[in-house]
């Protein structure tokens, strides 16, 4: 694809894929903070400070707390899934989607005993199927959904089946990597166990600082479980940040700088606010697409409020498409192969209706270009 990066009026890169995100210049300020050893007492504290704040935007009280990870949102979802299934016990991944499949090969790999429900691309995860499932095989153990699925953009029914698995006294593993910030989550309301979560989507943080929310009696119960990964035990994670006050390994104190100052944001809009800023915008790309002509992936009501999946117009490729919009300063997000010819417009991070009204307008410019030639 092209390298071109021009940018818009704005004089910036419009990113419209489902993270990183445009993040707000308190966010970016902060990346600049001092030089310094993470084994100092400052580090120790802002470490602290981070995992509260994580734990409060996660839905989480005094009960709870995170554990942070140097890494993308799949360090913290790898350390997660390797690490809560003891040896006798067994997970059920729901997989809809790339990142439910995703959830299967974490476990696979690390060889856990699971069962695996398929549910297919772009079908809903039926609620009584699992509720069947788990009522026929007492030895399932944890159960794992991912809530936004954004390979196809499908927000999945997490309220309705952490009910279903608490019911069946299970543990309920989440990965709200493309959720957390924007869409309804609670650690009580949801009966969610294991939540794992990441700086640079909707929290509208940078690259680099993951984390996990939990109870801590869930987290402590980790003693007995053998681990299975060095750098990505959760337990041995746990039990330096926790007891000792101090990071496993070597932390990335200057993203985590600025993750405190995205998550400061959030707790300050809230998930209400931040929703309904979010949904203004998806309802602005919506609206303008389906003016267009465009084709969606699924229909509104399994939408996330933060992406949208749309086909690519007739008579030109992917490619095209993206390189054309991005010469523009906007990029969009290509979607896996099982979904070949649609791509997604994300409205996570800093974007106002101004950046909406300018990616709708270079769309029209790209698809002008091919619109007399043939497919």
């Amino acid at each position: 694809m092209s390298a071109t990066t021009a940018t818009p009026a704005t004089g910036r890169l419009v990113l419209l894929n489902p993270g990183p995100v445009n993040v707000h210049e308190d966010v970016r300020a902060a990346m600049a903070s001092p030089d310094q050893c993470h084994r100092e007492p400052e580090a120790a504290a802002l470490m602290t400070r981070v995992r509260e704040k994580a734990t409060r935007v996660s839905g989480g009280d005094d009960t709870d707390t995170s554990v942070l990870l140097a890494g993308s949102g799949t360090a913290a979802l790898e350390a997660a899934f390797s690490s809560i299934v003891p040896a006798d016990g067994r997970i059920l991944i729901l997989d809809n989607g790339n990142y439910g499949e995703r959830l299967w090969r974490i476990v696979d790999v690390h060889g856990i005993p699971h069962r695996r429900m398929e549910f297919g691309w772009c079908n809903p995860i039926d609620v009584d199927a699992v509720d069947r499932a788990l009522s026929e095989d007492p030895g399932i153990t944890h159960v794992g959904l991912v809530h936004h699925e954004t390979s196809t953009g499908m927000l999945n029914p997490l309220r309705e089946i952490g009910a279903v698995v608490a019911k069946h006294g299970r543990q309920f593993a989440v990965d709200a990597i493309s959720s957390l910030g924007s869409e309804r989550l609670d650690l009580r309301a949801d009966h969610i166990d294991w939540c794992v979560g990441t700086a640079n989507k909707c929290l509208e943080g940078l690259p680099g600082v993951s984390f996990v929310t939990a109870p801590r009696q869930r987290l402590e119960e980790l003693e007995d479980v053998p681990a299975r990964t060095f750098y990505l035990d959760l337990y041995g994670h746990f039990i330096s940040q926790d007891r000792k006050n101090a990071p496993l390994f070597t932390p990335a104190l200057q993203v985590m700088t600025a993750l405190e100052q995205a998550i400061d944001r959030s707790l300050a809009e809230g998930v209400e606010g931040r929703a309904a800023r979010y949904t203004a915008l998806a309802e602005q790309i919506r609206t303008g697409l389906a003016e267009r002509g465009v084709r969606f992936l699924l229909p509104a009501e399994q939408r996330a409020n933060s992406v949208t999946n749309v086909y690519v117009p007739e008579g030109m490729t992917y490619d095209e498409l993206h390189d054309g919009l991005k010469a523009e300063g906007y990029v969009v997000y290509s979607t896996q192969e099982q979904l070949e010819g649609v791509f997604r417009v994300a409205n996570m991070g800093q974007l106002d209706g101004d950046d909406i009204a300018g990616f709708l307008a270079a769309f029209d410019r790209v698809v002008a270009k091919y619109a007399d030639r043939g497919v």
